[in-house]
């Protein structure tokens, strides 16, 4: 989609006749509409349009909540196609806000060529709200049918005018294409069926990103991966037949860089529960998504890749492979031993994704990096905890959870911090082995969170994304279509360029 800036004033009742597009789109906020919209409307429709339009208003009932979204279809007129979008009450307008509108405006004129999108943007930065609403409008036209043998006519929206942002904006409209092609990525991971994305394709996958951009592959075989004793990992992966491939992409900054900073992803490409198998109702068949940190992390380096930020050195590491029932699969009550020695009583064997990320997290720090954060689709205690919407943050380090929080509201996603509660770290307690791989159902995520840090260096600055919920939208929401979300890209590309600071030690 070709995006771009117009800086027309929406209460300059004659520069609508600059416009050149099939459909118009005006955010009206709850209750009326407001006075610079209001004058605009007076210099784009005649008198008798005015009253029809109040009177089409009143038989709708159209409040301008958020998400209403109201077309009016003006023939033989300039532009033909007025779309109405509400936006609710002017002091909760805000950068979600301005994402939730533009995406229902795209969506109302998707079968459209133009649109033109008017909304208002006073006291909202301008960089800001030009990336929102580009991320926003693009993100929320996404359509995967790469699996359907006769693909249905999608979104053919090609122009896209941006009213009231300077033209000089371009840059940010750039890193927000950027940004998207990571997101629209990582949804095409999540949404691939098991036989397509394979450990294997993660690999690949990478390998193309570090081919199409210049960046360090670095590929771990089981072999390798058995040198390195990396025992949890490798007993998850020992009841499939495809092979694990332990990934590690290097992004290197020209110049030098001042930081350095590992990104984890979990990266189990199915997840059957092994002996624990998943049973009817526990979305067996979505065990496609726990690959969905991966996917996060594939499409965060996917972006910077091509934005290549000065200064920050990023480490992207998945620990990749299937969770599978066989004759050679790991049993409940094995004992393990993890890459830095400490041992596992498998008490769970559907709590894998904390086994592959231990030595992940081992791995990582042995890198020496200045943060690491790692997602993971891990425990649907979060799910219940935060709902689909918000994914759960725990950190030891205030001022690198602060910037990820930071992060991921300017990116348009939620995070909440939850507590590292040291006492809950009695329920991993094993009479037979260093530790548990699962706690009491209470606190689930919280365990889990504790179990993971055990695995890092001390000193080293960390945080947990539980991204459970937040990874897969049944309904859609927002700029999400229905389907995989790529949930995570956009907070870490922000932090990312943002500095990747970690902050002072908790």
């Amino acid at each position: 989609m070709d995006i771009r800036c117009q800086p027309i004033r929406c209460d300059e009742s004659a520069a609508w006749q600059q416009l050149s597009c099939d459909a118009l789109a005006i955010g009206l906020f709850a209750g009326e509409l407001s006075q610079p919209l209001r004058q605009s409307l007076e210099g784009l429709l005649t008198a008798a349009e005015r009253e029809s339009l109040q009177q089409r208003l009143e038989r709708r009932r159209f409040k301008a909540k958020p998400g209403e979204c109201l077309t009016v279809e003006r023939l033989g007129s300039q532009p033909e196609t007025l779309i109405l979008i509400g936006l609710g009450d002017p002091a909760g307008f805000d950068l979600a806000a301005l994402r939730l509108a533009t995406a229902q405006a795209c969506k109302a004129a998707a079968s459209l060529p133009s649109l033109a999108l008017a909304l208002p943007l006073e006291g909202l930065p301008p960089p800001a709200a030009a990336v929102a609403m580009a991320e926003a409008s693009q993100l929320a036209l996404f359509e995967d049918q790469r699996f359907k043998s006769e693909a249905e006519p999608g979104p053919r929206l090609a122009a896209l005018t941006l009213l009231g942002l300077a033209q000089e904006l371009t840059g940010s409209l750039d890193q927000a294409a950027a940004t998207c092609s990571g997101v629209e990525l990582a949804r095409q991971l999540v949404a691939a069926p098991p036989n397509v994305a394979t450990p294997q394709h993660l690999a690949d996958t990478a390998a193309r990103i570090a081919q199409d951009h210049g960046l360090e592959l670095k590929l771990l075989e089981r072999a390798d991966c058995e040198a390195l004793g990396m025992g949890a990992y490798l007993g998850v992966a020992q009841g499939s037949v495809l092979p694990p491939k332990f990934i590690h992409l290097i992004y290197r900054p020209s110049g030098g860089a001042n930081r350095r900073v590992a990104l984890v992803g979990k990266g189990l490409t199915f997840d059957s529960g092994g002996y624990n198998l998943k049973v009817a109702g526990s979305q067996i068949e979505m065990m496609k998504y726990d690959m969905g940190g991966s996917a996060a992390v594939l499409g965060a380096m996917r972006t910077i890749a091509e934005l290549k930020p000065a200064g920050v050195e990023v480490h992207m590491i998945v620990a990749a492979c299937e969770n599978m029932i066989s004759g050679g699969a790991v049993h409940p009550g094995d004992i393990v031993t993890a890459a830095n020695g400490k041992t596992i009583e498998i008490n769970n064997t559907d709590a894998e994704g904390r086994l592959t990320l231990a030595d992940a997290l081992v791995y990582a720090c042995k890198l020496e990096p200045d943060a690491v954060v790692d997602l993971a689709t891990l425990t649907g205690a979060c799910v219940i905890a935060l709902g689909d919407e918000i994914a759960g943050l725990w950190s030891n380090t205030d001022g690198l959870a602060e910037a990820l929080v930071a992060a991921a509201e300017a990116g348009g996603e939620s995070l909440w911090r939850m507590p590292l509660r040291s006492s809950y770290k009695d329920g991993l307690k094993s009479s037979h082995a260093d530790m548990k791989n699962t706690g009491p159902r209470p606190g689930g995520s919280i365990t889990a969170a504790l179990f993971l840090q055990d695995f890092l260096s001390n000193g080293v600055a960390w945080a947990h994304l539980d991204i459970a919920g937040t990874v897969w939208s049944d309904k859609g929401r927002g700029c999400d279509p229905a389907g995989a979300t790529g949930f995570g890209v956009r907070t870490l590309v922000n932090w990312l360029l943002g500095g990747a600071q970690a902050g002072p030690s908790a």
